[in-house]
Parts: structure tokens; C-alpha cells; sequence
């Protein structure tokens, strides 16, 4: 189950790559009054998931327990931040589709996200989650 949680962990992290790539490349840290996404907010759940996913490969190599609840620890934060960016993400997605307009260069950087990124990068986190708790939690023999 830890190298479940592992492969999902590196999925998730790539989809997160390539939002993050997408909300920089249009200019994300950039035109801060246009997105609705502080930089603060992008690169802490980044910073987050990154030492998190740090921990959890330490986690598989040594099978240390108090590495295990460190990497879910960790992400119960990078989850709410996840959950904070949805929530400010959706009422662009939303305008979006609704005005059916050309996507502008004062358009939040954010409006450019893939639907199909933005739903697997969630999926994959939540699995994830649940993973890495059932892991720690010592469920399945792991």
C-alpha cells in the first residue's frame, strides 16, 4: 500500500506540475490582481506537498513509522489548501464556461487550467490521502 500511495503521490505531483507550470506561463505571480490565487497560496501547497512526498519516499526506503504520520500530517494542510484553491478556482471555471468567451490577457491565469487536469489532480490527491492514512494506520499489512 506505501508504494500505492507512492504512485499516486508521483501522479498527483505531476498534475500539479503542470497547473503550476500553466499558472505561471500565463502570468500567474505576475498579474496578481487579475487571479484569484495568492501567490502565497500556489507555492505553500507546493512547499507542502513537496516535503511531504520528501517524506514519504524516506517513509518507503526505512518503513519508520513516525515517517509515515509526518507525510500525512503534512498533507492534511497541502488537502485544505487544495480545497481553497478549488473553492477560488471554480468561479472562473464557472464564468468560463458561461460567457463562452476568448480567453483575454487580463484573464486570471487560472481560467487556462484543464477541467480533466484540475478533476485528476483532485482524484489523485484524495486517493492519496486515504492512502497514506490506511498506510500509517497500518491497514493491509504495509
Amino acid at each position: 500500500m506505501a508504494i500505492a500511495a507512492l504512485i499516486t503521490w508521483l501522479i498527483t505531483a505531476l498534475g500539479g506540475f503542470y497547473l503550476l507550470y500553466t499558472w505561471i506561463s500565463n502570468g500567474g505571480p505576475r498579474k496578481p490582481s487579475a487571479s484569484r490565487f495568492p501567490p502565497a497560496l500556489i507555492f505553500g501547497h507546493f512547499a507542502l506537498a513537496a516535503a511531504g512526498l520528501v517524506v514519504w519516499i524516506f517513509y518507503v526506503i526505512v518503513d519508520n513509522d513516525a515517517l509515515a504520520w509526518t507525510a500525512f500530517v503534512l498533507l492534511v494542510p497541502v488537502a485544505a489548501l487544495g480545497f481553497t484553491m478549488l473553492a477560488r478556482w471554480l468561479p472562473t471555471y464557472r464564468s468560463r464556461t458561461s460567457a463562452g468567451s476568448v480567453a483575454t490577457s487580463t484573464d486570471a491565469p487560472e481560467r487556462h487550467f484543464p477541467v480533466a487536469v484540475v478533476g485528476g489532480h483532485g482524484l489523485f490527491a484524495v486517493t492519496t490521502v486515504v492512502l497514506v492514512l490506511l498506510t500509517a494506520l497500518e491497514v493491509g499489512g504495509s
